[in-house]
C-alpha cells in the first residue's frame, strides 16, 4: 500500500468507526461515506445529500471475501461480473445477509442491496481497515454533477462532513472519470443493466 495512505486511512477508519461522515476518494468518483451497518450515520448522508432517502445508497467493500460477508445469494456470475469488467461495477443484490446488520436506510423497498468491490487502492484499503462495508455515494448534493476530482467538490459538502481524506487531492479531473455502471443480478443468474 501506498505509505502516504496510512495514517490517513487510519485516521478516516476512526471517524467512521465513531459514526462519523468522511469525504474520500473511491475507484470512481469522490465520494461521502459512513459505516453502512450506522443507521443514524447513514441517515445524515441522506441529509447531506438533500437526497430522498427512498433512493438506497451504494455500499462499498474492499474484498470479495467482505462482499460474501454483506450480500446473500450471490449468483456465480458476480464474480466474473466483478473481476472482468472493463470498469468498476456495482451490483444489485437480492437482499443483505441479516448478519451484516446493514443499516435499513441502504435496502430498497424491494429488498435488493446495491453493493461494489473496489479494487482502489485507498479505498479498499479503508474498507479493509474498518472490517465492514462503507457507504458510498457521490460527493455532491442530489441532482448536481458528480466531482471527478477534490477540486469540484462543493464548499457545502466539504463543511458538512466530519473528516475530509488527504490522500488523492492533488489529482486533476481524470480522462472518462465516471460513476460505476450498475447491473442487477438475481440469485438464478438473470441480469439486467440498469446503469451503463
Amino acid at each position: 500500500m501506498n505509505p502516504d495512505y496510512v495514517s490517513d486511512i487510519r485516521a478516516a477508519a476512526d471517524v467512521v468507526r465513531k459514526g462519523g461522515i468522511i469525504l474520500y476518494p473511491t475507484d470512481t468518483v469522490w465520494g461521502i461515506g459512513c459505516d453502512a451497518t450506522d443507521s443514524a450515520a447513514v441517515k445524515r448522508v441522506f441529509e447531506i445529500k438533500r437526497r430522498a432517502d427512498a433512493k438506497a445508497l451504494i455500499t462499498l467493500v474492499g474484498s470479495i471475501a467482505q462482499l460474501e460477508r454483506t450480500a446473500d445469494g450471490i449468483a456465480d456470475v458476480a464474480y466474473q461480473l466483478i473481476e472482468f469488467s472493463d470498469r468498476p461495477v456495482t451490483i444489485v443484490y437480492d437482499r443483505p445477509l441479516p448478519a451484516a446488520r446493514i443499516a435499513p436506510e441502504l435496502v430498497a423497498e424491494d429488498g435488493t442491496i446495491a453493493v461494489r468491490v473496489t479494487s482502489e487502492e485507498f479505498s479498499a484499503g479503508l474498507c479493509n481497515a474498518l472490517r465492514r462495508p462503507l457507504v458510498s455515494t457521490s460527493a455532491n448534493i442530489s441532482g448536481q454533477p458528480a466531482p471527478a476530482c477534490f477540486a469540484e467538490i462543493s464548499p457545502e459538502i466539504i463543511e458538512a462532513v466530519d473528516y475530509v481524506c488527504l490522500s488523492r487531492r492533488a489529482e486533476a479531473p481524470g480522462a472518462g472519470v465516471r460513476p460505476s455502471s450498475i447491473i442487477r443480478l438475481s440469485e438464478d443468474g438473470l441480469f439486467r443493466i440498469i446503469r451503463q
